[in-house]
């Protein structure tokens, strides 16, 4: 059994990354979140009992205490999900991006670099670093094309800026140090367990209390949506088979519009929860002045890893979208739980 050091998986998607991986009964994981507004131990309920799951409550910037975990577990790898990752709050409050995202990272890395340093050759050779980062570095896409991995940076927000940062550090640590690193840029992720501060579980939230839905400027920016679980399908295959040292981009294959997205929640919302009257919840969506700033397109070109690993998408966005409205459905009680009080649903980022 495989010992895995996972940061930030009281996430969205450390969260659904740490229960794969768990259930799949081969890997035992240490599991290191700050439990910040956007953690949530509830996610991990299921695991209350197993003896495959060490939950430990810190800081990734905490190097001392990642050190001390990296020594008394001895992982194999560690995968670094721990991140600001909202765009909205990084208008707001950069430096909270930049301490978390850079010098968080800078401090989880260098504290792995010691203990890489400290292992057998045998085990160094098959020790892996993987750093979970997004395809908002690279910026805004016209109409056409698509990032790759050799896409020029360019990011746009203080969220984008601090984590094309952390991807150079990481970068820096192998090319410097030798460290054996590897890094995945995704797309939009959706799925269970996601903060409603995004998007989708927003959106769903509010259609299915009858709230104004807020979609920002014409609605029709484009983003390319990606069923978490698939992403971590993808993340396990970079671990396992990936090159050290490359670049792998994650993309779901389904570039959608955000009016497209909303109006397809609210189809699927309406013929599982139908209105009393039996009117469409369509009247709900309310344009509202855009984000600053706000990317127009992204889209991803995952054939690298389709060649190199075998890696495809399972799920389309049609099958995955209803899948996660039928999770969120049945799921309410999570919801109103993660609604503690520090998050309502209001607007964000409109500095």
């Amino acid at each position: 059994m495989q010992t895995w050091l996972v940061t930030g998986g009281a996430g969205f998607i450390g969260g659904n990354f740490v229960l794969d991986l768990v259930g799949g009964g081969a890997h035992r994981i240490i599991n290191l979140d700050a439990l910040t507004y956007a953690g949530n131990l509830d996610t991990l309920a299921p695991l209350a009992r197993s003896p495959h799951h060490q939950f430990v409550q810190g800081d990734i910037g905490d190097r001392e205490l990642v050190a001390s975990l990296l020594q008394q577990y001895q992982p194999s790898a560690v995968v670094n999900f721990a991140a600001e990752s909202h765009v909205d709050r990084s208008i707001d409050g950069p430096g909270t991006f930049v301490q978390t995202n850079v010098v968080g990272t800078m401090n989880l890395l260098q504290a792995t670099l010691g203990y890489w340093r400290g292992l057998p050759e045998a085990e160094q050779a098959a020790f892996r670093f993987l750093h979970v980062s997004t395809d908002e570095v690279y910026g805004s896409l016209g109409d056409t094309g698509a990032f790759r991995e050799d896409t020029p940076y360019a990011p746009n927000s203080p969220y984008s800026a601090s984590k094309a940062a952390s991807d150079h550090l990481v970068r820096a640590w192998h090319h410097t140090y030798g460290l054996p690193t590897l890094t995945t840029n995704c797309s939009n992720n959706y799925g269970p367990y996601q903060f409603p501060e995004k998007l989708i579980p927003l959106m769903i939230q509010k259609a299915l209390s009858d709230q104004p839905l807020p979609v920002y400027g014409d609605g029709r920016n484009v983003r390319d949506w990606l069923y978490v679980l698939d992403h971590c399908r993808a993340i396990r295959a970079v671990l396992e088979r990936g090159r050290v040292g490359e670049v792998y981009n994650v993309g779901g294959n389904a570039e959608r519009m955000n009016i497209d997205v909303v109006n397809t929640i609210l189809k699927l919302i309406d013929e599982r929860r139908p209105r009393a009257n039996g009117s469409a919840r369509s009247d709900l969506i309310t344009y509202v002045r855009d984000r600053p700033g706000h990317d127009r397109r992204y889209a991803i070109d995952a054939g690298k890893i389709r060649n190199e690993l075998g890696w495809t998408p399972t799920e389309t966005f049609e099958s995955g979208i209803a899948r996660t409205i039928d999770w969120y459905l049945a799921n309410q009680a999570w919801c109103t739980r993660v609604l503690d009080g520090s998050y309502r649903g209001e607007r964000l980022g409109g500095a």
